[in-house]
């Protein structure tokens, strides 16, 4: 696979807390925020917000294509089911469409629903040395034998299925969700999945809850009678500021050149065409 721009700018932080012994591996829920201000919401953010989501078919391919081309300098984003490689960030093994993690859990996770739907899979006997790695940089009892196990997994429908279906409950469907609570529209609600793929949702200052709550304390929402445009802005300085906390995250073109490209243009149902660029390189969706 070409991929000559896939590198640790290009990755994420994912769903690493951090804790006074390293890494711990939780994935908290965005709906934690659910609550923040439903009282202020009015009937017409709301519907504004849900006629057209993000979860629109025709927007969701849209959505999976635009995080593509960042992580993968490509928009073929079904072509990265087989995709696995160590990228060097600290996270072991990097793979599939998402960029599941052996560093993280959240491959280990995956690996997991696949083997609880298909018990004989290529995959099923590595459950073990994923658990062992989990939290670390380590390929102990994986290599590649795991990387060929995990190309061949890759074939599967159960597998694609898998990998699909962890990716919505993880990050998709939760961004989706505190988005549509927030009263932003389509474009509002791919920065909120964008932040969380990159960023996943711990505790630390650099999650998508904390670039989140820094909005908040610049701009209301639509949700709370605020001007949506602005808002976004904020929620982009605060993802901007979060990605430059860590080197692995500091080329800042996926916000730069293209979600404030559309946001600049109010944009904010992501109607085609789009056109954008994501490092250096330029994308196109007509």
């Amino acid at each position: 696979m070409n991929v000559p721009h896939r590198n640790t700018t290009a990755r994420r932080k994912r769903i690493i807390t951090r804790t006074a012994l390293g890494l711990a591996l939780v994935a908290l829920p965005v709906t934690a925020y659910a609550a923040d201000f439903p009282e202020h919401a009015t009937t017409q953010h709301r519907m504004a917000a849900e006629a057209t989501g993000l979860d629109n078919p025709a927007k969701k391919e849209i959505a999976m294509e635009l995080v593509s081309s960042a992580e993968n300098s490509s928009l073929d984003w079904k072509g990265q089911y087989k995709y696995i490689e160590d990228i060097g960030d600290g996270r072991g093994y990097t793979a599939g469409i998402i960029g599941f993690c052996s560093g993280t859990g959240d491959m280990l996770d995956l690996v997991q629903l696949y083997t609880d739907r298909v018990s004989d899979n290529p995959l099923a006997g590595y459950l073990p040395a994923l658990r062992r790695v989990n939290g670390t940089d380590s390929h102990s009892g994986l290599g590649s034998g795991f990387v060929s196990a995990w190309k061949s997994a890759a074939k599967d429908p159960a597998f694609q299925s898998a990998q699909n279906d962890e990716r919505d409950r993880v990050y998709f469907d939760p961004a989706v969700s505190q988005g549509k609570k927030d009263g932003v529209g389509v474009l509002g609600q791919f920065a909120y999945y964008d932040a969380i793929v990159m960023h996943g949702d711990g505790d630390d200052s650099t999650s998508f809850g904390a670039i989140r709550k820094r909005a908040l304390a610049k701009a209301e929402p639509p949700a709370r009678g605020g001007d949506e445009v602005k808002y976004l802005n904020a929620f982009l300085d605060a993802r901007v500021w979060a990605m430059k906390q860590e080197e692995a995250h500091s080329d800042t073109t996926r916000v730069d050149t293209e979600q404030r490209v559309f946001l600049n243009k109010k944009n904010l149902n992501l109607n085609p065409p789009l056109d954008w660029k994501v490092y250096g390189d330029p994308y196109h969706i007509g």
